[in-house]
C-alpha cells in the first residue's frame, strides 16, 4: 500500500507503507541520510527505525536542531549510566532517572562511595570506549510484567518504582545497546557511535524523586554538543560566566553579603546599597516625569486581606505568617493589596483616571533552602511594584507608555530584549470572558506596535495575562525582569470604584507593573553583565585618588573636596604602600577612574588620569576632569 509523507517545504512524497523514517532519510538525500538522528512524525518525536504505515508529515532531524541535539543529549545519559556500571560493576549500581536538561543532561545514581573529580575523568574514558564500539541502540516494547521481572532480577529497585507508577495503558519500552538495558521512552541516536563531543561537568546530592524523605543519590551533570568546536564554546563560555558570578564578584567588589542568621536574605554593604539607591532614584525620576505617585504599604497585614485578594488561594504556601493579638497576620508577598485599600481610601472620579502610583515595596516569599541562589532567588527583595488604575478606554494607551518607560530605561543599561504574552493558568480567578477581554487588550497593544513578541501559554498571573520582558545581558542569557499584568479581577474583589461621567459608579482596570521586577536581582544580574566593571553613573566609586606620598595628602584632599562637592563618589587611598601596588589594587576594584597625585601633579594643580579600559590619559586640571566627569554621568554612559 502507497501512503503520502508531507516534509517541511510541502513536498509530498509517496512510499511504501513500512519504509521507515530511516529509509525516508535516504529517499530524499544521501547527505540527510548520514546526518539523521531521528525523525518528527506528525510532531512526535521517533527513532529512525520507526515505520511508516500512513499519510504523515515528517520532519528529519539532525544534530544541527535543537531537538536533534537533545536526542543525542539523552542517548549521552545512557552511555554514561553504562560506563559507570562497566567501572563499579553491575551488582553496585543503581539506576535512577537520566534527563536531557538546558545545556546537558544529568542521572541520579545509588553509588557505593561519592564519586570525585577523578571518578568523572575515568567515566568520560569509559564513555569514549562505548562510543567508539559504535553499539546499535535498539527500542523494544515490553509487557509490564517483563520490565517488572527483568529490572527485579538486576536488583534496579527505582526502575521497579517508577514501572509501577506507570498507567495501565501505557506502552513500556526499553533501549539497549550492548550489555546494558534501560527503562525508556526514548527516542535516541542509532548507535553510539553517532555521539560527538561531550564533557562530564560536576556531581551533586539529590533525593530520589526531589522528595527529602527519600534516599539521596548522586546526580552526575553533563553536556554535548553536535562539535567539539561547540563544546569548546560552551565551555569558555561556563568559564566566563563563572568570572562574572555575581556572588563572588559581590563578596570580592564588597557590594553584598549573606549570612546563616537569615538565609536568602541580602545584607546590603555600603558600596551595593549605593547602586540600590542609584537604582531607585533613578527609576524614580522617570517615574516622576510620568505623573507617578510613590507610596510605601505595611509589609504585614491582616490575613484576611490576602483571602480577600486571591493570595491566600494561590499562594499561601509560598508566604509567611505570624499571629499579632490573636489574630494572623501575613507578610505580604506582593505589594498590590496595599495599593487597593490605597486606592479605595478616597472617592475616586473618572477625571482623575488614570492613576498611577508605584512603590519600592520589600516582600517576602518562602523560598525551599534548595532553590536559593545569592540575589537570583531570595526570600525578601525590593519589587519596584507600580499600580495604574484606568478607564477601560485607557487600557491600550497606558500600556503603551509602560512599554516606551520600560524600553527607555532598559536602553540605558544597553540592555536587549525579548517579549512574551503569557495566558490564562489553570490556578485562576476569574470568568473566561474577562480573561478573554484581558489577554486581547494585550494581544492588541503588541500588534498595533509591530512588536514581535512569543505566546506562552497558560503562565499568566492567576488574576490575569501578562507581558513579560526578557533581558538578554552580554552572555545573551535571558533574565525575566519587566512585566505589565492586566488585572480585572481585584478591582472586583476588592469593590474598587469611580464616579463616571453620567454620576454611577463604575469598576476601574488595575494595570500591574514592574521594570526592574526584583531590584535584588537586577543588581545581581547587572554585577553580571558588566562582570563588575559598573559604567561610571552607577558605579560605587567612580574616583580613585591614589597619592605617591603623604607630602603630598593634602592636595589629595583638595582634590577630594572639589569631587566631593559635585557629587562624584570619591575614594582617598592613603595607604603606605606602593604606587603600582595601590593601582592594581583600583584596577581589582574596577573603579573607572583612578587619579595619581605626586609632587609635579600639586605643584600644577593637576591630576595623572588612568581611565578603566582607556588606561594613561596623561595629566589633566582638576576643574577640566571634573567637567568631563559630570558630562559622563549626566549622558549615562555603558
Amino acid at each position: 500500500m502507497v501512503i503520502q509523507i508531507t516534509l517541511p517545504d510541502e513536498t509530498v512524497k509517496e512510499v511504501q507503507q513500512g519504509t521507515t523514517i530511516r529509509e525516508m532519510a535516504g529517499l530524499i538525500g544521501t547527505g540527510l541520510a548520514r546526518q539523521a538522528v531521528a525523525g518528527k512524525l506528525d510532531g512526535r518525536i521517533a527513532d529512525l527505525d520507526r515505520p511508516l504505515v500512513e499519510n504523515s508529515h515528517l520532519e528529519i532531524l539532525t544534530l544541527d536542531s535543537r531537538d536533534g541535539l537533545d536526542i543525542m543529549r539523552h542517548s549521552c545519559t545512557h552511555v554514561m549510566a553504562q560506563a559507570v556500571k562497566r567501572i563499579f560493576g553491575e551488582e553496585a549500581v543503581r539506576l535512577g532517572i537520566g534527563p536531557v536538561i538546558e545545556d546537558g543532561f544529568y542521572y541520579d545514581m545509588a553509588l557505593p562511595r561519592p564519586l570525585s573529580t577523578e571518578d568523572l575523568a575515568s567515566i568520560e574514558r569509559e564513555m569514549n570506549t562505548i562510543i567508539q564500539e559504535n553499539l546499535p541502540i535498539t527500542r523494544r516494547e515490553v509487557s509490564r510484567g517483563e520490565a517488572l521481572a527483568l529490572f527485579e532480577q538486576q536488583g534496579e529497585r527505582f526502575k521497579v518504582e517508577l514501572i509501577h507508577d506507570l498507567p495501565e495503558e501505557e506502552v513500556i519500552t526499553l533501549y539497549e545497546q550492548g550489555e546494558f538495558v534501560d527503562l525508556c521512552r526514548g527516542p535516541h541516536v542509532p548507535t553510539t557511535g553517532r555521539i560527538k563531543a561531550f564533557k562530564l561537568m560536576s556531581v551533586a546530592g539529590a533525593y530520589w524523586r526531589g522528595n527529602s524523605d527519600n534516599v539521596m543519590l548522586q546526580r552526575i551533570y553533563g553536556t554535548a554538543f553536535a562539535s567539539a568546536a561547540q563544546l569548546k564554546e560552551h565551555l569558555q563560555f561556563l568559564e566566563e560566566a563563572k568570572r562574572r558570578d555575581h556572588r563572588k564578584l559581590g563578596k570580592e567588589l564588597e557590594l553584598f553579603m549573606f549570612s546563616e542568621e537569615a538565609p536568602g536574605m541580602p545584607f546590603y554593604l555600603p558600596k551595593g546599597m549605593t547602586i540600590r539607591t542609584i537604582l531607585e532614584d533613578f527609576a524614580r525620576e522617570i517615574q516622576r516625569q510620568r505623573d507617578y505617585e510613590e507610596v510605601r504599604t505595611p509589609l504585614m497585614m491582616n490575613n484576611r486581606i490576602w483571602e480577600q485578594s486571591g493570595h491566600w488561594d494561590h499562594y499561601k504556601d509560598n508566604m509567611y505568617f505570624t499571629w499579632v493579638d490573636e489574630t494572623k497576620y501575613a507578610l505580604k508577598p506582593m505589594n498590590c493589596p496595599g495599593h487597593m485599600l490605597i486606592y479605595k481610601n478616597s472617592l475616586r472620579s473618572y477625571r482623575e483616571l488614570p492613576i498611577r502610583i508605584s512603590e519600592f515595596g520589600q516582600v517576602h516569599r518562602h523560598e525551599m533552602s534548595g532553590a536559593l541562589g545569592g540575589m537570583m532567588r531570595v526570600r525578601t527583595f525590593c519589587q519596584d511594584d507600580a499600580h495604574l488604575f484606568v478607564l477601560p478606554e485607557q487600557i491600550e494607551e497606558e500600556i503603551g507608555q509602560i512599554m516606551d518607560l520600560i524600553d527607555y530605561m532598559y536602553r540605558v543599561f544597553g540592555f536587549e530584549y525579548k517579549i512574551e504574552l503569557s495566558t490564562r493558568p489553570e490556578d485562576s480567578m476569574g470568568s473566561e470572558e474577562l480573561w478573554e477581554r484581558a489577554e486581547s487588550s494585550l494581544r492588541s497593544v503588541l500588534e498595533r506596535r509591530g512588536i514581535d513578541y512569543v505566546l506562552n501559554e497558560g503562565d499568566g498571573a492567576f488574576y490575569g495575562p501578562k507581558i513579560d520582558f526578557h533581558i538578554l545581558d552580554a552572555l545573551k542569557r535571558s533574565w525575566q525582569c519587566g512585566t505589565i499584568q492586566l488585572d480585572f479581577q481585584m478591582p472586583e474583589k476588592f469593590e474598587l470604584s469611580y464616579i463616571g461621567e453620567d454620576g454611577l459608579k463604575h469598576r476601574p482596570v488595575v494595570i500591574h507593573r514592574a521594570v526592574y521586577g526584583s531590584i535584588d536581582r537586577f543588581i545581581g544580574m547587572l554585577t553580571e553583565h558588566y562582570a563588575g566593571a559598573f559604567p561610571l553613573w552607577l558605579a560605587p566609586v567612580q574616583v580613585k585618588l591614589l597619592p605617591v606620598s603623604d607630602q603630598v595628602l593634602g592636595y589629595a584632599l583638595e582634590v577630594k573636596r572639589s569631587l566631593a562637592e559635585v557629587g562624584i563618589r570619591t575614594e582617598l587611598d592613603i595607604r603606605q604602600e606602593k604606587l603600582g601596588y595601590k593601582i592594581r589594587e583600583a584596577q581589582l576594584e574596577k573603579v573607572p577612574y583612578m587619579l595619581v597625585i605626586g609632587d609635579k601633579e600639586a605643584e600644577a594643580g593637576t591630576v595623572s588620569v588612568r581611565k578603566r579600559g582607556e588606561g594613561d590619559l596623561g595629566l589633566i586640571g582638576t576643574r577640566e576632569l571634573i567637567a568631563r566627569i559630570i558630562s559622563e554621568i549626566k549622558q549615562k554612559q555603558v
